[in-house]
């Protein structure tokens, strides 16, 4: 249809016009002596009504059906003065229709495109089309698309150059699970799916090419949450000669115009850098959702030399007492504190203290347990005021009260409506530790990845305390969710090897494994960083939906199975025989 016109872009402007429309039935209405239908497309709606001088026309649109594809030929005019509906964007007119042909008739579909989200999300995804043409999905992936576009141009405009990078790569040993390929041409050998082109673009530095990104498919053998799918697109970035301080601007510039470009919003910058350890003690989590105005309070100095033996018996253990204000329900009833201590217990934590600022002053259900300058103390660190509660937890070890209470926090943000609507927050956390402890493995695992470069100094400092080491890494948050994580990598050989020597890599088994980039780094590797979004995270949250599977147009289910296509679907002996193969029967 060459001059075709668009549904949703009708107003009374165009009142006598011949147009050319096409589209999908969304619901036809039959009044006896009067029949009409609304018109589809991916602009938006129209109604259409038989020219009354086309007889035929009746009987037609009498017989559609809804998500019959049709073409519609007919003039622009307005409604009759009282029946303009404000709800539709085209309102204001119909389409007085001369012909309608349908192109391509709709059997009775599972459910209505409009009805989806009243459907359950197994039978959304079995018939993903019928989904995807709802004006939410549609507008989900229209932003997204948008998104693509503002990337591309504020990476070009600072010097970056787009580079693709294989997605046969060599199996890795850190990370999530490899999805493995197994090779028909070299018996016994896999490639694997990328969980990143992280090794990639720190060559595509070596290589010279000084600024590089990418929007790329990405791949990890892992179990799935809401947020979570085994393939997904990253926005991928590295530079040359740069800091953090770089990174971290360049970044911050991306995500203004984002939000401008988008959404319309003006995001301020820069945006504040958070210590991991100081993440961890004011909210709990190093993804802190800043719309919420609560922060954790250490109390342990309070409580030093207190006979509340729940207090001292961890302070005596080296534990420590933290708290939490939880605004105007210092007049819940017993039973709600109870329920509240039983929510607490199940984010790990023994148990809740209360002290409650009310009509009596500052009291506690713990009050012979507590003396008066404790409670009132606690009511001062905390911020109490008149119709608060402080809620208090204590435990040996500092993590279980930090994530405890950082589920409170969540929890009060959502329940006592404290999150600020229709905000967005950005933070930096900095400062993280370089590895982390693997009880179950018995060694040391990279935090991030085994590329980042550690703090050179505390390389030094700590050779028996490698856990102290810092890492120059740095991860962008935002409304408690991490969007990017990023970090400076290490570009001479010896820091790589030392590295590799921490998380427990014998010389040959590096050699092995990373020999290619250990060899590349000894031909004059440039000092570079980069970082890497989650762009379907990003993009979910840009739409306000809960789940990225609303902005993946064919997701997997958490399963990682796709309803619509059967995927992984059952593979022929033969074709595993050329992968020189042999599949496992159900219980082998």
């Amino acid at each position: 249809m060459k001059h075709r016109t668009y549904c949703g872009a009708l107003n009374a402007s165009h009142d006598g016009e011949l147009v050319s429309l096409a589209g999908w039935v969304q619901r036809v209405r039959d009044l006896g002596g009067l029949a009409f239908f609304d018109l589809r497309d991916h602009t938006g709606l129209v109604q259409v009504t038989p020219d009354p001088h086309t007889p035929d026309l009746r009987e037609i649109v009498a017989g559609l059906r809804h998500e019959d594809v049709l073409e519609v030929r007919g003039v622009v005019r307005r409604r009759p003065a009282g029946s303009e509906n404000p709800r539709m964007a085209t309102g204001e007119v119909e389409i007085s229709a001369t012909s309608v042909v349908v192109l391509s008739p709709a059997k009775t579909p599972p459910f209505l495109p409009e009805e989806a989200d009243k459907v359950q999300e197994d039978l959304r995804l079995k018939h993903r089309v019928l989904h995807l043409r709802s004006e939410r999905m549609q507008r989900n992936f229209r932003l997204r698309h948008r998104l693509y576009q503002a990337v591309r141009r504020h990476f070009d405009e600072h010097g970056f150059i787009e580079i693709e990078t294989p997605f046969l790569v060599k199996p890795t040993p850190e990370g999530a699970r490899d999805f493995l390929v197994p090779s028909r041409l070299h018996a016994g050998r896999a490639y694997a799916l990328p969980q990143s082109p992280q090794i990639y673009k720190q060559l595509l530095m070596v290589a010279g090419f000084d600024r590089y990104f990418q929007i790329v498919k990405c791949f990890r053998d892992e179990d799935l949450r809401a947020d979570r799918q085994p393939e997904f697109t990253q926005i991928d970035v590295e530079l040359s000669f740069t800091d953090e301080a770089e990174v971290q601007e360049i970044m911050e510039g991306l995500m203004a115009r984002l939000f401008h470009e988008l959404l319309g919003l003006e995001i301020p910058t820069p945006f504040e850098r958070i210590p991991y350890e100081q993440a961890l003690a004011l909210y709990g989590s190093d993804k802190p959702d800043l719309r919420i105005p609560l922060q954790i309070v250490d109390l342990t100095t309070v409580f030093a030399g207190s006979e509340f033996r729940v207090f001292s018996e961890v302070l005596a253990a080296g534990g420590v007492i933290r708290g939490l204000r939880l605004p105007g329900v210092a007049s819940w009833s017993r039973k709600q504190r109870d329920d509240l201590v039983e929510k607490a217990r199940g984010w790990g934590l023994s148990g809740l203290v209360y002290v409650m600022a009310g009509p009596e002053g500052i009291t506690s259900p713990s009050a012979k347990y507590l003396t008066p300058d404790q409670m009132q103390e606690t009511a001062d660190a905390l911020g109490l005021q008149h119709g608060d509660i402080g809620a208090l937890a204590a435990d040996a070890d500092k993590s279980t009260v930090a994530a405890g209470l950082g589920q409170l926090r969540l929890w009060a943000g959502r329940e006592l409506g404290l999150v600020e609507k229709g905000a967005f927050r950005h933070c930096w956390i900095v400062d993280f530790p370089m590895l982390e402890y693997n009880p179950d493995q018995g060694r040391y695992e990279a935090a991030h990845h085994p590329f980042t470069s550690p703090v050179l100094a505390d390389l030094e400092r700590f050779p028996d305390q490698p856990e102290k080491i810092r890492a120059r890494a740095y991860d962008l948050v935002l409304n408690g969710n991490e969007i990017a994580g990023g970090s400076i990598r290490i570009h001479q050989r010896e820091v790589q090897r030392r590295v590799f020597e921490l998380l427990g890599f014998s010389p040959e088994e590096a050699q092995a494994k990373f020999g290619f980039l250990l060899e590349a780094l000894e031909m004059g590797a440039p000092p570079h960083g980069g970082i890497a979004f989650g762009l379907d995270r990003m993009a979910m949250l840009m739409v306000g939906a809960e789940s990225i599977r609303d902005v993946i147009a064919f997701p997997k289910t958490t399963a990682a199975i796709s309803l619509m296509d059967g995927s992984p679907a059952p593979t022929p002996a033969d074709q595993w025989a050329d992968l020189h193969l042999k599949p496992l029967k159900q219980g082998e």
